[in-house]
C-alpha cells in the first residue's frame, strides 16, 4: 500500500515536470496570446478584459495571471508577437551579403511594406498604432531597439567599407530609423507608398548622398 501511494505521488510529481517543460510553457503561452489578439481584435483593447483573454483560451485566469500580471502587459507581448515578421524580415536584410548601400535601402522599404501589411492585416495594430501612440510606443520598445541595433550594425559595416563616411554612427542611426518610422502613418493612410515605390532610385541617391 505505501508502495503503491509512493509511486503515485512520484508519478504525479513527473506529470507536473512534464506539463511545465519550457516547450509546453512556451505553446501556452503562445496560445495566450494569440487569444488575447483575437480578443482585442473583437473588442477593441480598451473594452477587453482579462476575463475576455482566459474565456477565449480556455485555459482560466489564473493560469493567464501565471504568464501576464495586466492587460497592458499581454497587450505588450500580442504587439511583439506581431512585429516579429518585422524583425525576422530585417535580420535577413542585415545578415545578407548586399553592399552597406544596399541593406539600407532595402532596411527602408522592408520597414514600411512590413508594418503596412501589419496594419492592413491586423485589427489590433489597425485599430491602435496611429491612434494610442503613447502604449504603442510602450509596446514597441524592445522591436524599436532590435530595429536600431541592425542599423547600427549596418552604418558601421558601411564606414569600415568605405562606403559611408559619417562623424557620428549614432546620431545617424536614430535619424534614419526615426525618419523611417514617421513615414509609417503617411504610408499606410495617405497611399504614398506606390509614389515611394516609383521614385526608388531618386530617394536612394537622396539617402545615400547624405551617408557619403
Amino acid at each position: 500500500m505505501i508502495k503503491k501511494k509512493l509511486y503515485y505521488i512520484f508519478a504525479q510529481k513527473h506529470l507536473f515536470v512534464q506539463k511545465n517543460t519550457p516547450l509546453n510553457m512556451k505553446k501556452t503561452r503562445d496560445l495566450l496570446i494569440e487569444s488575447a489578439r483575437i480578443v482585442f481584435a473583437r473588442l477593441g483593447v480598451q473594452h477587453a478584459t482579462m476575463n475576455d483573454i482566459a474565456e477565449e483560451s480556455n485555459k482560466g485566469r489564473r493560469t493567464l495571471y501565471t504568464y501576464f500580471k495586466s492587460k497592458e502587459e499581454v497587450y505588450n507581448a500580442v504587439v511583439e508577437k506581431e512585429l516579429d515578421t518585422l524583425v525576422s524580415k530585417l535580420q535577413g536584410i542585415s545578415n545578407s551579403s548586399l553592399t552597406p548601400d544596399q541593406k539600407i535601402i532595402e532596411f527602408i522599404y522592408i520597414h514600411l511594406d512590413t508594418i503596412h501589411d501589419i496594419v492592413k492585416n491586423n485589427g489590433t495594430l489597425r485599430a491602435d498604432i496611429f491612434s494610442d501612440i503613447k502604449a504603442m510606443e510602450i509596446a514597441r520598445r524592445s522591436t524599436d531597439l532590435k530595429e536600431i541595433k541592425m542599423l547600427r550594425e549596418i552604418l558601421t559595416d558601411g564606414v569600415k567599407k568605405g562606403s559611408f563616411s559619417i562623424e557620428s554612427i549614432e546620431t545617424a542611426t536614430l535619424m534614419i530609423f526615426y525618419a523611417v518610422k514617421g513615414l509609417e502613418a503617411p504610408y499606410n493612410k495617405q497611399h504614398i507608398s506606390g509614389k515611394m515605390k516609383s521614385r526608388r532610385d531618386h530617394i536612394a541617391k537622396f539617402v545615400l548622398k547624405g551617408l557619403r
